[in-house]
């Protein structure tokens, strides 16, 4: 009996290490975020709307308090800023409680793309969480563009909740 427990508790350990391949060595999300191939990607940003907005990817990473990555339309994400909202105008996408209901907490937008309005104040603030000093942007204004994008610098990006692992290349 004591070895047929074993062998069942041996193979839910297996079967559990198996599935936990499918996750960044970091831990906390899937190794790839998925979304189009480079191409497709490189030509939707080529065929981008263009006016006074940026476009911006909400970067949710626990504890810290910077909004995401704002870049200019049809401008690589490779050269977008992770930037903090001033949010004296216009609250950003996201503001609720951090303990509220899943799907209506803060940080339930992470990947959102959006069209973002506003302007960058000339000033940096300083999220310690993240050991960053970053711009401050304004915000005035949003619509959301795509609730689902995929990868945001790369293919092999991967996202995890608890650290920064997305950063231009």
């Amino acid at each position: 009996m004591l070895i047929l427990k074993w062998a069942v508790l041996s193979g839910i350990c297996l079967a559990l290490c198996q599935c936990a391949g499918g996750f960044s060595s970091g831990g906390g999300g899937p190794a790839n975020m998925g979304g189009p191939s480079v191409e497709q990607r490189n030509a939707e940003i080529a065929n981008e709307l263009t006016g006074d907005f940026l476009y911006g990817r909400r970067y949710y990473v626990q504890k810290t308090r910077f909004w995401g990555y704002l870049r200019k339309p049809r401008q690589s994400a490779n050269q977008a800023q992770l930037v903090i909202f001033r949010e004296d105008r216009k609250r950003s996408p996201d503001r609720l409680p951090e303990n509220g209901p899943p799907g209506r907490r803060y940080g339930f937008d992470n990947n959102y793309e959006y069209r973002i309005r506003g302007n960058y104040t000339g000033q940096t603030a300083y999220d310690p969480n993240s050991n960053q000093f970053l711009p401050v942007f304004m915000l005035t204004g949003y619509d959301v563009v795509n609730r689902d994008p995929g990868w945001l610098f790369s293919p092999s990006d991967h996202y995890n909740p608890t650290s920064i692992t997305l950063r231009p290349r």
